[in-house]
């Protein structure tokens, strides 16, 4: 093999490497978090935070306070928009820690629901979140 198919051999997989190889989109949210840890079906620590952003497939969050290392978990999160324009919504994620470090706690999601929150609002109520930019 010459010095230069190496070479461009080499040139591949860096680029390789240096793209997205996650399988879902991801999408900079930040809503609010509340989480809790799942042992045999029992709650073990519960806490809250803010979401970094979020996919199909899993979510970072910042947890405020004491951040959760390993293990299954739950987390409900304030929904920006209302159903039918007066019902709160929370989304429900069911799932595992992946990661957790000073950027937050990654986990990768198995089951997910939308879930109605409280009583209805009236349609004129604005209901704020806000979007990071990349």
């Amino acid at each position: 093999m010459s010095a230069a198919t190496s070479a461009a051999r080499a040139a591949s997989r860096a680029k390789t490497v240096l793209t997205e190889q996650r399988s879902h989109q991801r999408y900079p949210i930040e809503l609010d978090v509340e989480y809790r840890l799942l042992a045999k079906g029992q709650s073990e620590l519960i806490g809250s935070g803010k979401t970094r952003n979020i996919s199909s497939g899993g979510m970072l969050f910042e947890a405020l306070g004491s951040r959760p290392a390993t293990g299954s978990i739950e987390v409900m999160l304030t929904w920006p928009f209302l159903l039918e324009g007066v019902c709160p919504l929370k989304l429900v994620m069911k799932g595992r820690i992946v990661r957790s470090d000073l950027r937050g706690v990654a986990i990768q999601s198995s089951y997910h629901e939308f879930r109605t929150a409280g009583s209805r609002m009236p349609k004129d109520r604005p209901f704020n979140f806000v979007v990071r930019a990349k």
